[in-house]
């Protein structure tokens, strides 16, 4: 496969399903911010030690569902092209919930403000968790965008929920990794 085609190099590129789309239109933002925070959660694993193999498997678990939430935001809703993606339902926000549950858990009781960071893991997940608001504000900007001309779908309902959970998810996550390496919360002192 060549990397380079040339194709894109007037602003406009193609999506999933066809349509040549400006590189700046509300779609391509949204996927645009869901892969760099699926690059930012790759760096979280590679940050944390071989002994949680299980935690590590989850979130390779969520990347390869941001792939699958990309893939929708780059279909233009009613293509024909959305048969060949797999449905993206509630079931991912309900498992996320489960594992928010799970390493909170373990952790102690937040009775105050604390700041990004701490162990690198911990510190990336934390950078994970602000792109994810982001990609969050990009998708409802889409859905919005879409809503004027027939609504958002189900799917990107979704997607957005998925979202709104993956950040509570990565909050939880950065604090539970400082907590495995034997690190505290960063307490804010303000």
């Amino acid at each position: 496969m060549k990397i380079y085609t040339g194709t894109g190099d007037r602003g406009k590129t193609s999506l999933f399903s066809g349509e040549r789309v400006s590189k700046s239109s509300p779609r391509l933002e949204a996927y645009g911010d869901l892969d760099e925070l699926n690059s930012v959660i790759g760096a979280v694993v590679a940050a944390m030690n071989e002994d949680q193999p299980a935690l590590k498997d989850e979130i390779m678990a969520i990347q390869a569902l941001l792939l699958e939430a990309g893939a929708w935001l780059a279909t233009t809703p009613g293509a024909a092209s959305t048969r060949f993606l797999k449905p993206f339902t509630k079931d991912p926000a309900e498992m996320l919930e489960i594992a928010i549950d799970r390493m909170n858990a373990s952790l102690p009781e937040l009775k105050h403000f604390i700041l990004p960071g701490g162990h690198l893991s911990a510190s990336l997940a934390h950078m994970a968790r602000t792109v994810c608001r982001r990609t969050e504000r990009c998708v409802i900007e889409l859905a919005e965008h879409e809503d004027r001309d027939s609504g958002p779908t189900d799917t990107l309902t979704h997607i957005l929920v998925f979202l709104n959970r993956l950040s509570d998810y990565l909050f939880v996550l950065a604090r539970y990794c400082n907590h495995i390496q034997g690190q505290g919360d960063v307490p804010w002192q303000g």
